[in-house]
């Protein structure tokens, strides 16, 4: 029992090794056919790192990252592939940004109300995916990905059209308008302007709570019962027309808060410049994570460090796009890479079955002679 539990923790680790070390080679590969020197970007990547500021910025970064990917992994935990999180994560942003400038109330509601619109407006942007999936049977990557083509149409009309967007003087961008002080989470000051959102350390207590939900309560056992199997989850009492929905629902709650710290620790409003693809970015760091807590906190870290350190390679003479490149890969190796895990791991299991079968049949055999 324990030889196998050793193989499962090799062949959990052996997927994400592989995938990040052929995604660097690759990215090495490209650079050297395209001539341009492929330790260099690296290595500027890495010295980027070292500077103070750039740290802040990847740990911030990594806090949004991490709830995107919560979301996408509650999606995935359900066997339901979640790709609207990017469309639920800005459009919450968007509209709990209107409501956070259009009211002044005191400190601690004031930012509770923000985060609840933030939750409702992911929630219910998810949950129209759901309730199609439960109801009509419709594919939840069909449905997400129009929703999201939706969001972007339905916040420009919004700004546009609906007067919630605010022309700033000189400049071609809309605001949907300053968020009061009272609305702000507290940030952690480092000195020299450097800050650390208050809501990362948010971000990653939702880890906690998602590793506990998910494997401590009997919630977390429906939902994964279901993901496995939903005519085994339903044999066994198991709605799970209800478990689509509400884990839409929260995977939708939680992509809503994935704007919040930018949102409240930096911007304090909503801009045409507001990050986009963020929630696409999450689906990587689910997949090289594995949906496990820590393991997404690693990738959100990693996918933070090659977007802040990358962006100033442009200075140096190489184009900041390597960046994106190594992304891309990432995620090409990612799926190649757990795939061939996968069919080692069923060859592996196969093989012991077959050493074990032979070993009793052996033994057998020993005690049918020494008879």
């Amino acid at each position: 029992m324990k030889k196998f539990d050793k193989d499962r923790l090799i062949l959990g680790f052996a997927g994400p090794v592989l995938a990040l070390v052929s995604a660097f080679l690759l990215t090495m590969i490209v650079l050297a056919a395209t001539g341009i020197d492929p330790i260099e970007p690296l290595r500027l990547m890495v010295e980027n790192a070292s500077y103070e500021d750039v740290q802040i910025l990847i740990v911030n970064q990594a806090g949004t990252y991490y709830l995107a990917a919560l979301a996408v992994a509650i999606g995935f935990r359900m066997n339901l592939f979640n790709i609207g999180v990017d469309g639920q994560y800005r459009l919450a942003a968007m509209l709990s940004a209107v409501v956070g400038a259009a009211v002044t109330l005191p400190g601690p509601l004031h930012l509770l109300l923000i985060v609840l619109v933030a939750m409702f407006v992911g929630a219910f942007w998810s949950g129209i995916a759901g309730v199609l999936k439960a109801k009509r049977g419709v594919s939840e990557v069909v449905s997400t990905i129009m929703l999201n083509a939706i969001a972007t149409s339905l916040i420009a009309w919004l700004m546009l059209t609906k007067n919630l967007g605010v022309q700033i003087e000189g400049s071609n961008d809309l605001t949907t308008g300053d968020i009061a002080e009272s609305g702000w989470f507290p940030a952690v000051s480092l000195g020299d302007g450097l800050e650390l959102y208050g809501f990362t350390f948010v971000a990653f207590a939702l880890g906690i709570v998602y590793w506990f939900a998910l494997n401590r309560t009997r919630f977390g056992f429906d939902l994964r019962a279901t993901g496995a199997s939903e005519s085994a989850a339903q044999a066994s009492g198991v709605d799970a027309k209800k478990m689509i929905i509400t884990s839409m629902l929260i995977s939708g709650a939680v992509a809503g808060l994935a704007g919040m710290p930018q949102l409240l620790g930096e911007t304090h409003t909503y801009n045409l410049a507001f990050p986009v693809g963020v929630g696409f970015t999450g689906i990587t760091i689910a997949l090289l994570g594995r949906n496990s807590p820590v393991g997404m906190l690693f990738a959100a870290f990693l996918m933070a460090f090659i977007d802040k350190a990358s962006a100033s390679l442009d200075q140096n003479g190489y184009a900041k796009e390597i960046g994106t490149i190594m992304k891309g890969l990432i995620v090409i190796a990612v799926v190649v890479s757990y795939e061939l895990v996968r069919r080692y791991g069923i060859r592996r299991q196969q093989q012991k079955v077959g050493e074990e079968l032979a070993a009793g049949h052996a033994m057998k055999t020993e005690k049918e002679v020494a008879a």
